[in-house]
């Protein structure tokens, strides 16, 4: 496992809180920061209104990654949920995450309790998929 990414508590309830509050549709938005280090959370629209995957509003994402630069930010990681199933990546989550930079962060809500997961997505050629998980370090 790869260096941990760390996440202020409140980051992460307001994620979790986020991903409660619109079930059973999936919720997405980013995590900005630097380096490995969250410092906020951007809920976002998932304009599918779907229960079973999410795509980002394109001109909400523009604004949202010009915002994060003018804050000097980064975009650190992308964050759905899967309401009804555990917090793994799905194959259409790996078909679709294209970028190896963010880490991808999966919420679940199957549980009683929320269950969060991060891992990190290479593909080194066009059939090859590499999948490594990332610490959460909540903080």
């Amino acid at each position: 496992m790869s260096e941990s990414l760390k996440i202020p508590q409140s980051v992460f309830n307001s994620m979790i809180k986020h991903a409660e509050s619109i079930q059973p549709i999936e919720s997405c938005g980013y995590l900005a920061g630097n380096g490995m280090d969250v410092v906020e959370f951007i809920p976002m629209t998932n304009v599918d209104n779907a229960r079973d995957h999410f795509s980002f509003d394109p001109k909400e994402q523009f604004a949202v990654v010009k915002d994060m630069r003018q804050k000097k930010l980064s975009l650190i990681a992308v964050y759905h949920s899967h309401p009804e199933t555990p917090a793994r990546l799905s194959e259409e989550d790996l078909t679709l995450f294209n970028d190896p930079n963010p880490v991808y962060i999966i919420v679940s809500l199957c549980d009683s309790s929320p269950i969060a997961k991060g891992f990190f997505v290479k593909k080194p050629t066009e059939h090859e998929v590499q999948v490594e998980e990332v610490k959460l370090e909540v903080i």
